[in-house]
């Protein structure tokens, strides 16, 4: 078995083995001092899967009905924090988790559902690009004093570690299609190498929180579910009404209901969040894997 296929088919697998290996050896939170680098070459090697001809392909108004949900999700994520009666730094945590961009596997969830991976991949960049501006938006508008936002740090991450890469990516594959083309097997699994180390040194960074199981790891855990079913159902929804085929609304679906859990975990630590603002997104990875895997077989059995 090629090591690639190791990594992305057994992904959710990585996945635990992380977040049991943080929980079990806490000095692994040192991985959060490189998130940044993590977080580009994590983006930048999903984008390198895309060219300028793909964006130009894509179904403007699905898109659109793609964007739109994603704009909703912090104030969904915010709702049910709320109704779980969480405090404002976990709070804080289900926004702006809820704000970033989707999963980075989304699109290869999608490509596993047969669902249309090009509308996946480019609503996964346009959302990164919006993100830049609305995520400390949301964080500010929702919370307002609750929690202390470096609104400017924030901006700045996202900036340097998501659309950069992103663009960078992009026209590379544009401009050097054949090299870039040549190494397509191995980005989805660098991408997911980068997961799990993120995965892993958040995990290590909330171990005294994820070791004892309590009623407050509960609600979490029950509000992470519950945005990642929620965001799968507005997904499909918003996709349905623009007349989507099934396919962009397997990809709808993915890219609204997958949130990217590594992203805002590592956010969480730049911009300067407590270590427990990083619970929620912790979680939300473990329920989200499952949850993806789940659907992209029952989509390929039907």
């Amino acid at each position: 078995m090629r090591l690639t296929r190791l990594i992305d088919e057994y992904l959710i697998g990585w996945v635990i083995l992380a977040v049991l290996l943080g929980v079990l050896v806490p000095s692994l939170r040192v991985v959060t001092q490189a998130t940044t680098p993590i977080l580009v070459v994590m983006v930048g090697s999903t984008s390198l899967l895309l060219s300028i001809e793909d964006v130009r392909a894509v179904d403007r108004r699905v898109l659109a009905g793609v964007l739109l949900a994603h704009l909703a999700m912090p104030l969904l994520a915010f709702t049910i924090a709320t109704v779980l009666g969480l405090s404002p730094t976990l709070t804080a945590g289900f926004v702006l988790l809820g704000a970033v961009t989707p999963e980075l596997v989304s699109p290869t969830m999608t490509a596993l559902a047969d669902g249309d991976i090009a509308l996946s991949s480019i609503s996964l960049v346009a959302i990164g690009v919006v993100s830049v501006l609305y995520t400390p938006a949301s964080v500010i508008t929702l919370l307002g004093k609750a929690v202390h936002v470096d609104s400017g740090r924030l901006v700045s991450e996202l900036l340097v570690a998501v659309v950069l890469p992103m663009v960078t990516a992009v026209l590379a594959r544009s401009r050097y299609e054949r090299v870039v083309v040549h190494y397509d097997d191995y980005y989805t699994s660098i991408a997911s190498v980068m997961v799990v180390l993120i995965i892993g040194g958040v995990a290590a960074a909330n171990a005294t929180h994820l070791r004892a199981v309590t009623p407050h790891l509960a609600l979490v855990v029950t509000g992470a579910f519950t945005l990642n079913l929620l965001g799968y159902g507005l997904g499909w929804s918003v996709t349905r009404i623009a007349d989507a085929t099934h396919a962009e609304r397997l990809a709808g679906t993915f890219s609204v209901g997958m949130r990217d859990f590594a992203v805002a975990a590592a956010l969480v630590v730049a911009a300067g969040f407590p270590a427990i603002a990083a619970l929620p997104a912790v979680c939300f990875g473990i329920v989200e894997m499952v949850t993806s895997a789940a659907i992209a077989q029952l989509a390929t059995r039907n």
